[in-house]
């Protein structure tokens, strides 16, 4: 990894944004939008109706012409274009389902992955049906490959310009992606895959009428999107394939709980819940968890014990290890 080279990226895409923000008076996930569009298409600044003025446009080339990529590694160039969607985050106060999974559950989930296909084909296909900007499937799709394993992927948004920034993001990054404007709770055009990760929106859905087709709809009332995605990835798994996905801490104890239990237990195995370090949120009911669930079929079975965990904090390194340790023993004599 070269530092340098990450910060020199960032630097060149944020002075871009930056000058388009203030020509187009946009957002700045908006200019990234428009600036990551600009260097894929042959790094020449797009103009309507004047705008960027001439003056903005020769700066933006000019700075286009200095932005470096077809010599860095993939993940050098995620860890830069990281950078500035963590200042959009902040420029833009973003909603919390908005906001960028952080790196660091980005490598836990690329951890577990690993040790759930280690064995089997070197090759996967993975969905994030909530892929946002790209963050966390580009950072799982980079640590696979890491370890020789040949990974295809798509990712589903029904937000339009947060697709278009994970286009940039896995475009850039030279990664074989797929990425469709959808909702992901609609009926979906794809060919099965092997792992769903995602980190879920959490919150109600608000079209019933289509929710009452899924087992885990409410009886009254909005459902849960984030139940709702869950039974969703489970329709597009391979028979044995894995679902990890990043869900509220309290998930089954709310009212609505025994509906989705019900239908994991009717169409997979619950095979964990990991819970994310307290460190990482500002507030109790903001915490997350790991959910681990294996659809049924293929040989797959229920773990003779449920990977039950308090991931420690990431920067005990020690916990950290005996954690990894644990899973890898789970793994071994349960699953």
């Amino acid at each position: 990894m070269s530092q340098k080279e990450i910060e020199q990226l960032f630097n060149k895409l944020d002075s871009s944004v930056q000058l388009l923000q203030k020509e187009l008076d946009s957002s700045y996930l908006e200019a990234l939008s428009e600036t990551g569009e600009n260097i894929l298409a042959n790094r020449i600044p797009h103009q309507v109706d004047g705008l960027p003025s001439d003056e903005t446009v020769g700066k933006l080339t000019k700075l286009y012409k200095e932005v470096s990529i077809d010599s860095m590694e993939p993940e050098d160039i995620r860890k830069a274009v990281q950078l500035a969607f963590l200042k959009a985050s902040k420029t833009d106060a973003l909603q919390p389902n908005h906001r960028m999974t952080p790196d660091a559950i980005g490598f836990i989930l690329n951890y577990l992955i690993e040790k759930l296909i280690s064995g089997k084909e070197q090759a996967i296909r993975l969905l994030d049906p909530a892929v946002g900007m790209g963050n966390l499937l580009s950072t799982v799709y980079n640590g696979l490959v890491s370890k020789n394993i040949l990974v295809e992927a798509e990712g589903i948004d029904n937000d339009d310009l947060l697709l278009t920034l994970a286009s940039v993001n896995t475009t850039l990054q030279r990664q074989n992606v797929t990425l469709t404007h959808q909702d992901a709770l609609q009926d979906l055009l794809m060919d099965p895959v092997d792992v769903v990760v995602s980190d879920l929106p959490v919150g109600y859905y608000p079209l019933d009428e289509k929710a009452s087709k899924y087992k885990t709809a409410a009886k009254q009332g909005h459902s849960y999107a984030h139940h709702l995605f869950i039974e969703q990835s489970l329709h597009y798994l391979k028979d044995g394939g894995f679902g990890l996905f990043l869900v509220p801490a309290q998930l089954f104890e709310t009212d609505e709980a025994p509906g989705l239990l019900k239908m994991i237990q009717e169409e997979a195995f619950l095979q964990g819940m990991l819970n994310l370090p307290n460190e990482l949120f500002k507030t109790k009911n903001s915490r997350k968890s790991i959910l681990l669930i294996q659809k049924k079929g293929s040989n797959a079975k229920q773990a003779k014990q449920v990977l039950l965990a308090q991931i420690p904090d990431f920067k005990n390194q020690k916990a950290m290890l005996q954690f990894m340790q644990e899973v890898d023993s789970w793994k071994k004599e349960t699953i």
